[in-house]
């Protein structure tokens, strides 16, 4: 595959895998010097301290490497081809090989050996840039594991919905690795709702919704779940979500989906432009 800035996809895989995005590293600073609890605030250190190293060094921030999820928003007057989304995968798959990242993936009946092949594919159009987006976010599964999602009736309470919310992470515990990045996807379809909770942990963590709506509503989450004391690393303290993030889409009159993906403290993305991918 003839891919403008060579290897640029392979190194996709190292960059997600070894470099904490800035807003989550940015939260998680804050959430230290906020931090008065002495157990909680040495988590919170390690934490740092672990993503410094796996910069620094090119190292994993976290051994599960994760499920990568691959997101491509195709711009104006750019195509992409079945093959070139099978070249796209292959490329991620040689990016975790050529730098040594656990191989996690396997048949879901049969298990057996694990393999590097499998990564999940999203593709949508956008009339807003021209070339070709792609974002992977390596998804570990002790967070992934805990997703979750409730088909309420129309006629429910937001107070209720939250409740929902506030529960699934809870259910979460420190299995998880807290603190969380929480997102949250109302509407659609049931598969739908889950996608778009997951497409917010895409978001920018640090910047608060544009939508005075669902910026309301995430305050209010975030402050009920920091309320549960579950704490960095389940040690306790207020600090137990850095952000609740939501996408919201258009639904039936007769459903209300809604479904909750939680993120780990190594809330790992990273995204690419290409102004062309040749088949």
């Amino acid at each position: 595959m003839n891919i403008p800035a060579g290897n640029r996809i392979e190194q996709l895989a190292a960059q997600a895998n070894f470099t904490l995005r800035r807003d989550v590293m940015s939260l998680l600073r804050k959430a230290y010097r906020r931090e008065r609890n002495p157990r909680s605030k040495n988590a919170l250190g390690w934490i740092l301290e672990n993503a410094k190293i796996a910069q620094r060094e090119h190292l994993a921030i976290c051994q599960d490497t994760g499920l990568p999820i691959v997101f491509i928003e195709v711009g104006r007057g750019s195509v992409v081809s079945p093959s070139v989304i099978e070249k796209i995968k292959t490329s991620i798959e040689k990016g975790y090989i050529k730098n040594y990242l656990r191989s996690s993936i396997v048949d879901p009946l049969v298990r057996g050996k694990a393999s590097y092949r499998g990564a999940v594919v999203h593709i949508e159009c956008s009339s807003r840039m021209k070339g070709i987006r792609l974002t992977l976010l390596p998804k570990g599964f002790g967070s992934e594991n805990k997703s979750q999602l409730k088909m309420f009736n129309p006629t429910a309470k937001i107070e209720t919905i939250e409740n929902f919310i506030v529960e699934s992470v809870m259910k979460a515990g420190p299995d998880s690795c807290p603190p969380f990045v929480v997102g949250v996807g109302i509407g659609g379809t049931s598969d739908y709702a889950l996608l778009l909770a997951k497409k917010a942990l895409l978001l920018p963590i640090d910047i608060p919704s544009k939508d005075p709506i669902l910026k309301k509503l995430e305050t209010r989450l975030l402050q009920k779940i920091n309320a549960l004391g579950l704490g960095p690393m389940g040690l306790g303290g207020p600090c137990t979500a850095l952000a609740v993030k939501i996408k919201t889409a258009p639904t039936h009159i007769a459903g209300l989906p809604v479904g909750v993906n939680i993120s780990c403290h190594a809330l790992r993305s990273a995204t690419i432009k290409i102004d062309k991918l040749i088949d």
